[in-house]
């Protein structure tokens, strides 16, 4: 335990000694990889010397990406196991799309596993569950006021007892239950997104409900070098993504379900048949399309493209084209939270990279310290030299090893000196035209790395910035190693930040209209409660049969103005989940979520005024 100990001290002191984010903008260059491995890997994927058309002049999204070094065989052969049971978990409350979880625990405290221990606040939100049983040592971070330590969200620290005692929801037969009452155990179970984005999964099939999608897809590509956690979740347990699939689809509405996955996965692939030709599934029969391994076919745009063959408008949704689009850990999830009542409590992590001995992807529970899972995957302190989250093409470098494993962490990669150099400094553009093949949105980065060069972000999104992915491609193949998507980044930040600073006296404005909607609901529900009272005294009153008439309460007004009201709670709602999808500026966030809030107290208000009105009908 010594020698463990003393590795792990020496681990973080490295790491904080190398850890710098690659060009201060926060995210890891594509070009990091080494730029004399792409002739050993492949080229552009679509040949940059033939005449080519755009996405948006009619090319099919099949002909354009890059294929960088897959770097998978060491992890995608191994076993899936589960990691051993933290002593200590650093649970974050992510602020993820929407407000921060609010905590429900105080120190001291004991939870058990599965507890819920911060509650959602806002519409984007979602809940937090202890992963471990034992007490809560600590509140910390900066959020929480104390700006000091490695912690830079809010995070709940919870001391484990080894014991493990559980506290699960109740299970639930998803064949027979109501597709509302699915959604609400999603909510109750915190579940969201596996694939990165982290959004709530409740809200995602709530809105392809009323979108009323047609089809869910299951995106089984895993693009991105190195991570193979969908790809090993698929070989072990093709039973319990596809009954995922199923389920959810029955949830969303959707009456077909297709499973995208890339050839490079064939084990996988062989799973799924099996598990499909075994014919014990219920709902639509899963059809599997295998597409060419090409980076970044896995985004959700590009994949409803290449299975669909619809195109997702410009800031627009994969359920504005009639598709629900999920990863296999995230039905896997939800499964397990509804068969088992299960919460989310644990997710598969790739652990990857030349730093590592025993590399491969483990179940871990959430919050477990970074640095304990890599000492468990066989860390050599001594070759690490950088700690990546996620992939090298999106992933971000990480000054700390401290931080407990998040909900959007599905790979780590502890790489050594030479696996993925810093790239070499950013030199000219020189006007080639390489990045423009590779886009798979269409768009032209040389013209976007112009405007947003000279701070000219609103020219740049009349070239359609928002469209851009930061997938990273225009990076890996530009022979002079610009970091285009940190600019396009930068430029998109630049204008969300306009649109929030143009709309401060409009969020003014509807706090106001939000305190005026509480105020009305208030006072509708003492109105409600005074009648409720004459009511009960008129019925015990001998003189209540001589008393007159009243007036008959207007019920038809009052319904048109209840359903008015949860129309207008929905297209609140809906605005708000599509600007959280398009990851808008924080401020624009906040100002949806009190449009939000005040739909809701409007609605509140209606159902109080129509529930007095029909007992003062009843009473007429």
């Amino acid at each position: 335990m010594a020698s463990v100990s003393a590795r792990l001290r020496r681990f973080l002191q490295d790491l904080s000694r190398r850890q710098a984010t690659p060009s201060g903008r926060g995210h890891v260059r594509g070009t990091g990889i080494a730029r004399a491995e792409i002739a050993r890997a492949g080229e552009i994927a679509s040949d940059s010397r033939a005449p080519f058309r755009s996405a948006r002049r009619g090319a099919t999204i099949a002909t354009v990406g890059i294929h960088p070094p897959a770097r998978k065989a060491s992890t995608r052969d191994v076993a899936l196991r589960t990691a051993p049971l933290p002593r200590r978990v650093v649970l974050a409350l992510d602020r993820g799309p929407g407000r921060l979880p609010q905590p429900l625990v105080e120190v001291g405290q004991y939870v058990r596993t599965g507890e819920c221990i911060a509650k959602a606040d806002g519409h984007l939100s979602s809940r937090l569950h202890a992963s471990i049983s034992g007490h809560v040592v600590e509140i910390t971070g900066a959020q929480a006021g104390t700006g000091a330590g490695p912690y830079n969200a809010l995070s709940i620290i919870i001391e484990g007892d080894g014991q493990d005692t559980s506290a699960w929801l109740a299970p639930l037969d998803w064949r027979s239950t109501s597709a509302q009452a699915l959604i609400e155990r999603l909510e109750q179970a915190g579940i969201a997104g596996l694939g990165g984005a982290v959004f709530p999964s409740h809200l995602k099939s709530e809105a392809a409900r009323h979108a009323g999608v047609d089809t869910l897809i299951v995106n089984a590509a895993e693009c991105e070098p190195y991570i193979t956690a969908d790809d090993v979740t698929l070989r072990t347990h093709p039973d319990l993504v596809l009954e995922g699939a199923a389920m959810l689809a029955r949830t969303s509405g959707a009456q077909r379900i297709i499973i995208g996955i890339e050839d490079d996965k064939p084990e996988a692939l062989a799973a799924l048949e099996e598990a499909i030709a075994a014919g014990r599934l219920e709902g639509p029969t899963p059809h599997l399309r295998v597409v060419t391994t090409r980076y970044p076919s896995g985004g959700e745009r590009q994949l409803v493209e290449t299975l669909l063959g619809r195109r997702v408008p410009s800031r627009g949704l994969p359920a504005d084209v009639g598709a629900l689009v999920h990863n296999p850990g995230t039905l896997v999830a939800a499964l397990r939270a509804v068969r088992d009542g299960q919460p989310l409590i644990e997710r598969v992590v790739t652990l990857t990279g030349s730093a590592l001995t025993r590399p491969g992807n483990v179940i871990a529970r959430l919050g477990t310290p970074l640095a304990e899972l890599l000492i468990d995957a066989g860390l050599v302190a001594e070759r690490l030299e950088r700690l990546i989250q996620g992939g090298p093409m999106m992933g971000q470098a990480l000054a700390s090893a401290e931080t407990g494993l998040g909900k959007a962490c599905n790979c780590l990669i502890a790489t050594g000196a030479d696996e993925l150099p810093p790239p070499p400094p950013e030199q000219p553009c020189i006007r080639c035209g390489a990045c423009e093949p590779v886009c798979v949105a269409g768009l032209q980065p040389q013209r976007l790395l112009w405007h947003a060069r000279g701070q000219e972000a609103d020219k740049a999104q009349a070239l359609g910035l928002f469209d851009c992915i930061e997938c990273g491609a225009c990076d890996y193949v530009c022979p002079s190693h610009i970091p285009l998507a940190a600019y396009f980044r930068g430029a998109k930040t630049e204008l969300r930040s306009r649109e929030a600073e143009a709309a401060r006296a409009d969020h003014a404005r509807h706090r106001f209209e939000w305190r005026q909607a509480r105020q009305a609901r208030e006072q509708a529900e003492k109105q409600a409660r005074r009648e409720a009272r004459k009511r009960t005294l008129a019925s015990h009153s001998p003189s209540a049969v001589d008393a007159p008439p009243s007036t008959a309460p207007d019920l038809r007004g009052l319904r048109i103005a209840q359903a008015a009201a949860k129309a207008a709670v929905r297209k609140a709602e809906k605005a708000l989940e599509r600007a959280a999808q398009q990851q808008e500026d924080a401020r624009m966030i906040e100002d949806l979520e009190t449009q939000v809030a005040t739909a809701r107290e409007n609605l509140s208000t209606a159902d109080a005024q129509l529930a007095s009105a029909r007992g003062e009908g009843t009473r007429s």
